[in-house]
């Protein structure tokens, strides 16, 4: 038997019923493999896949960028990356590749800028990956958030684009809750560009000063998970409560996503967020998934390849403070089941990403971080 076999049953089971038919199936459990491709990382935080075999670029939080390619010595950073402020949660983030690729060779990146007083905020810029892989060329920063807040926590700076040619940028609210509220203002919203960083006519703020025309949704607060959704091309979003209430956001145009006015967490100290009006508040969206007890919640990747059958239709999703790989189960927008792996590692998991051969891989938020590989061992079931 297979875990979540049977999708119908367990979608309408009771909350506790459906708790015992996932434990059942969890028995029959196949076994997962893990392999360790690449040690000695400094805090990754980001990979990104080269076509034609060509290796997996890794960003480090503390500034560099490299390349990794299979029977040879990890590069050494490239050049050309931008200066970063590699403070707390801080530092070079994201690492993404152009829809066209290809043809251009852009590489985009995020990362935390410095600014006046101490403070940063979180910035996105591209340039051209030279042929040989050992520099970013004419790299250009056309994103920056406004105004910079952060003294080193909630940059948010996952990246991911849709097939209409949009970008998307999930940003923090910099840990001053009530600016993800504020229009006006970057902090605590996803954003929308176009590829060349300028305002797609159709984003739902235009028009409507002094609201900033980039805003697709609001109301965030440390998103760390971006994807989009293949079999449904619709973006999902995943981000950091406080204290609980880690949650799984399908952002939608103007949307507002509540916090800190809605939120299933409280204050690290255990008392309630200030602004806080319940879990539920009119006018504000409820999450699609949300923990009580936070994950720590980070990278997220939709599973859609033939490799691993029964992984079809899953969304895997890093945990930070509880140091796992979640495996979501989905039916269409509805998270039926979920499974914990890897927990007897004992590592942050920060970035997951689906290969282009269909295994799942992973970097660990460590001073030794690790580059892995996750599969299924051979004659695992997938009926």
């Amino acid at each position: 038997m297979t875990i979540f076999r049977n999708r119908t049953l367990s979608y309408s089971l009771s909350g506790l019923l459906f708790s015992v038919f996932v434990s059942m199936s969890a028995l029959a459990a196949p076994v997962v493999t893990v392999t360790e491709l690449q040690g000695g990382l400094d805090h990754p935080w980001s990979l990104a896949f080269l076509p034609d075999n060509g290796g997996i670029l890794i960003t480090e939080r503390s500034g560099q960028l490299r390349l990794w390619q299979a029977g040879k010595p990890l590069s050494p950073p490239l050049k050309g990356v931008p200066d970063v402020y590699a403070k707390g949660q801080g530092g070079l983030l994201e690492v993404a590749l152009s829809p066209t690729f290809p043809q251009d060779r852009r590489v985009y990146l995020s990362f935390a800028e410095a600014g006046d007083e101490g403070k940063a905020g979180t910035a996105v810029g591209y340039g051209r990956l030279d042929p040989q892989g050992t520099t970013i060329e004419n790299f250009k920063v056309f994103f920056r958030q406004q105004p910079k807040l952060s003294t080193g926590n909630h940059f948010g700076g996952k990246l991911a684009f849709d097939k209409q040619g949009h970008l998307f940028i999930t940003l923090g609210e910099n840990n001053q809750r009530p600016t993800a509220q504020d229009l006006s203002l970057h902090q605590g919203k996803i954003v929308r560009l176009a590829l060349d960083g300028k305002v797609p006519k159709d984003n739902p703020f235009t028009k409507k000063p002094p609201a900033k025309p980039e805003i697709w949704s609001y109301g965030h607060r440390n998103p760390q998970g971006l994807a989009l959704n293949p079999w449904t091309e619709v973006m999902w979003a995943n981000e950091h409560g406080p204290k609980g209430g880690d949650e799984i956001n399908i952002p939608q145009a103007g949307k507002n996503y509540g916090w800190p006015l809605a939120t299933h967490g409280v204050n690290y100290s255990g008392l309630a967020i200030p602004e806080a009006k319940g879990t539920h508040v009119e006018g504000t969206e409820q999450p699609a998934y949300y923990w009580e007890k936070s994950p720590g919640i980070s990278g997220m990747a939709f599973y859609d390849a033939a490799r691993f059958p029964m992984w079809q239709h899953s969304l895997f999703i890093g945990a930070l403070a509880q140091k796992e790989l979640i495996r979501l189960q989905l039916d269409g927008d509805k998270v039926i089941a979920e499974e914990r792996l890897l927990g007897d590692r004992g590592e942050r998991i920060r970035d997951v990403r689906v290969g282009p051969d269909g295994y799942v891989y992973l970097l660990t938020d460590e001073s030794d971080g690790k580059l892995l590989k996750v599969g299924l061992a051979a004659g695992s079931s997938s009926e």
